[in-house]
């Protein structure tokens, strides 16, 4: 390994990715400053150096209702529970908010942006765990965001983050197949398998975690390549909580983190950083403040020590690259 490495990715989803939890007419302004505060972390990574996969649900590409469903797969998700698929959330919506589910302008920011790689969220925040849905379902969801990324912004997705962290080798083999090199895989420790199971404990201790050491260690080596047999798979190190008006458990945290990355730097190894840019709806200022001070932080360590900022295709390019010379 060339030295340390410090990757981000960012679940890029507005009310795609919520629909399910939380009613949107509830969170317009909360989006109104997601879609404010995008265009600050991207002058933020530039400033800075730092390179990003932007894992964006493919309905955030779409201008409207009509070019989405004009762009949907025509094999839709049978989930046995309703309430997880997007197309049955959209048909039931009295009143569509396009501020909340269409952001074409910021995907092309992204794409304009130096280091910034456009990834995939799925085209409708796909639930790979959930009963009823099917394999040939989730393929064709993957088809459908291809499609629009290559017809609209003449660009092939590589990089695939799962909606929920959900995922098993089956729809790691369709992935692969459907043309992703490169997947985000879960942390090895025993709360974050099987995301799907909505355990109170596992939740408890992975927000544990992000105060004091409950888990593995959080950094890792490169993994080994797989040459042409298989995508690479990056594990997370940590989310990245937003600020939400608790300095106290907020600076806890984010002193976990700056330790943790200290550490990485000085083993050579890999740390992957991980949030929502809609986290930081709430408190936008202070959560930029704290992001700077993350990468001013981070800029210490590259000089130091000499660590890179890698986006998920760069880090897996490199995966490959060494695993060849070994």
């Amino acid at each position: 390994m060339e030295g340390p490495i410090f990757t981000i990715s960012l679940d890029f989803e507005l009310h795609w990715g919520r629909f399910d939890k939380y009613p949107v007419e509830k969170y317009l302004s909360y989006y109104s400053e997601t879609r404010k505060v995008i265009p600050k972390i991207l002058e933020l990574f530039e400033k800075y150096g730092v390179h990003a996969t932007w894992a964006a649900v493919g309905g955030l590409m779409a201008e409207n209702v009509e070019e989405w469903r004009h762009y949907s797969p025509k094999v839709l998700p049978s989930y046995e529970d309703k309430g997880f698929s997007a197309y049955s959330w959209l048909d039931s919506q009295k009143e569509i908010f396009p501020e909340t589910l269409f952001a074409p302008q910021l995907v092309k920011e992204i794409l304009l942006t130096k280091g910034q790689e456009l990834g995939c969220h799925t085209y409708a925040h796909y639930y790979t765990c959930e009963k009823g849905q099917e394999l040939a379902q989730f393929r064709a969801d993957l088809k459908a965001a291809q499609n629009l990324a290559e017809q609209k912004f003449n660009t092939k997705l590589e990089s695939l983050v799962f909606p929920r962290n959900q995922y098993d080798p089956q729809v790691l083999q369709v992935a692969w197949e459907e043309g992703f090199k490169t997947l985000r895989s879960n942390p090895a420790d025993w709360f974050w398998k099987h995301t799907e199971e909505r355990s109170f404990v596992k939740r408890l201790f992975r927000t544990g975690d992000t105060l004091i050491p409950l888990g593995k260690d959080s950094f890792y080596p490169l993994p080994e390549a797989n040459a042409d047999e298989g995508p690479v798979l990056l594990p997370t190190s940590r989310l990245l909580r937003p600020y939400v008006g608790n300095r106290i458990s907020h600076l806890q945290r984010f002193s976990r983190i700056k330790s943790e990355m200290q550490r990485t730097a000085e083993k050579g190894m890999v740390y992957h950083l991980w949030w929502h840019p809609h986290n930081f709806g709430h408190f936008p200022e202070q959560n930029l403040q704290y992001l700077e001070e993350l990468l001013v932080f981070f800029e210490g360590l590259r000089e130091e020590y000499g660590m890179k900022s890698l986006n998920m295709k760069e880090t897996a390019e490199l995966v490959r690259g060494f695993g060849m010379e070994r």
